[in-house]
């Protein structure tokens, strides 16, 4: 579970302040499948997420459902609400992967603490610029990197976001999942699963896949 040493984003108040903005902030938890927020509805708060792993999905033109990214502990969405003058709609709809929770942070609350704290500038500006870079990174990943690449980068973060230890990492996501993360047709992922999984790096089983060697797979992550 994610604690006040634990959300980087954070860093910018001193302990103090962090503690103060943590006081602020309402412990909300959520059963598997439950929706966090849904795409459309008004945007008044920012969520930290504390514990378990929430799928961050929209709508797409023809009506599907599209995985964009999955948060875990550490992660934070709604950073929009927090904007003077701003009245944001939900971009996306969260939904728990796994029992899950997090502390919502209103934006009632944020202005009164950015009103007696200058820290708390910086902590706007760095919930921003975060996802700027984010956004631009995974927008060159998807202009210029091969569909292996995308693949193996995507399971290295979601190895990363499930391990508990040193050994096998288990993540709970289907391929259809995984290929809507990395922006593929299902079949093609599989492809790349399928040599992953002759290497010995990956194991496949019904709604998971087992990454085996992480080594190998942050190497051809690169």
């Amino acid at each position: 579970m994610a604690g006040a040493g634990e959300w980087s984003l954070l860093a910018s108040l001193d302990e103090a302040q962090r503690s103060e903005v943590l006081a602020t902030t309402r412990r909300r938890t959520f059963a598997k499948g439950e929706v966090l927020v849904h795409e459309g509805d008004p945007s008044d708060s920012l969520h930290l997420v504390a514990s378990g792993r929430v799928a961050v999905r929209v709508s797409s033109p023809h009506g599907d459902n599209v995985t964009l990214n999955v948060l875990g502990p550490g992660d934070y969405f709604g950073e929009l609400s927090l904007l003077d003058g701003n009245a944001p709609v939900r971009s996306a709809t969260v939904v728990a992967l796994e029992p899950a929770e997090t502390r919502s942070l209103s934006a009632t609350a944020f202005h009164e603490l950015r009103r007696r704290h200058r820290g708390a500038e910086q902590l706007l500006l760095t919930l921003m610029a975060r996802r700027v870079e984010d956004l631009s990174a995974r927008l060159l990943e998807a202009l210029y990197d091969g569909l292996d690449r995308r693949v193996y980068r995507r399971l290295r973060e979601l190895a990363r976001m499930y391990a508990d230890g040193p050994g096998a990492v288990t993540i709970p996501l289907t391929q259809e999942h995984l290929s809507e993360l990395v922006g593929g047709t299902r079949p093609s992922v599989n492809q790349v699963l399928q040599r992953l999984a002759g290497d010995g790096i990956v194991e496949l089983g019904r709604g998971r896949i087992v990454v085996l060697d992480r080594a190998r797979l942050d190497r051809k992550a690169g």
